[in-house]
């Protein structure tokens, strides 16, 4: 499961802030501890099994830090690794290398701890046609690494943001007299090749709902028995997409259910930190 490549280009002003959040005016501890002639290899160890995501994002952070540090990737994005694997290895002055610990394990424990339960989540819905998607609850700034993560353990990207997709859930219903109203206004806005993605609040309007025109619909907060009968009435016709209160626990029944995708939050919202060290050995 190997997710496109990511430009580290438009990700560039989110790693220097990082860099700049963590070291500001200079590293006190270590310019009073290290010889500024030390040489160091830290070497980046995990501490569980995991999925690799992140590395290229760490290279780039340590390369801000300092740019004649030589760093090597030793496992790929979306590679699955052993507890007590290293993943990567830095070369170079010791005091850069400890001044970049720090931001670079928290981006790396984030990205990986993701992709790690994406995959969890990915592997619950084997021999089901159903796929795992993101949400947008991400940590400010942070989406398109959050996301990146999430495609690299497995997982699909829902829209980035609401520039690139429309999707028109109950909130917006609310300014409309019926599900149709409220399609062929977003048709007229958006142009006809955009795809519309509409919530609907019960199995009784998803045949509303597929004559008015949807390229999607959701179904937030359905229970599995809500979901088989929103599946049963749409027969195929268009996508249908769960999302609301899904777990490692119950997935599986809503995939079973017979619906495309099922989007989950907790992919970017509350997954716990991968395990990952950095051992620093003088040369």
């Amino acid at each position: 499961m190997k997710p496109a490549p990511l430009s580290l280009r438009v990700i560039e002003d989110v790693l220097r802030a990082a860099v700049r959040e963590d070291v500001g005016s200079g590293d006190l501890t270590t310019a009073a501890t290290v010889p500024p002639e030390s040489r160091a290899t830290g070497r980046f160890t995990t501490k569980q099994p995991l999925v690799a995501a992140g590395l290229s994002v760490a290279g780039r952070l340590l390369e801000l830090v300092d740019p004649s540090l030589q760093y090597r990737q030793l496992v790929e994005d979306g590679d699955s690794v052993t507890e007590g694997t290293a993943i990567a290895e830095v070369h170079g002055s010791a005091s850069s290398i400890l001044t970049g610990e720090r931001v670079t394990l928290n981006m790396l424990q984030r990205m990986c701890g993701i992709a790690t339960y994406t995959r969890r989540y990915v592997e619950c819905l084997t021999g089901t046609k159903a796929k795992v998607a993101d949400t947008r609850k991400t940590v400010p700034g942070l989406r398109l690494l959050d996301k990146y993560a999430v495609a690299c353990g497995g997982g699909s990207n829902h829209r980035m943001g609401l520039f690139d997709a429309v999707l028109i859930k109950n909130n917006h219903l609310a300014f409309h007299d019926s599900i149709a109203a409220a399609l062929q206004v977003a048709r007229r806005h958006a142009g006809p090749d955009m795809r519309i993605e509409v919530e609907v609040p019960g199995p009784e309007r998803v045949e509303e709902t597929i004559r008015a025109g949807a390229d999607v619909i959701l179904l937030d907060n359905f229970t599995v028995d809500q979901t088989r009968e929103a599946v049963r009435i749409c027969a195929g016709r268009v996508p249908l997409e769960s999302s609301g209160g899904i777990t490692l626990q119950n997935i599986r029944e809503y995939a079973e259910a017979g619906v495309d995708i099922i989007s989950v939050g907790a992919l970017t919202h509350s997954p716990p930190a991968a395990d990952i060290h950095m051992l620093v050995l003088p040369q």
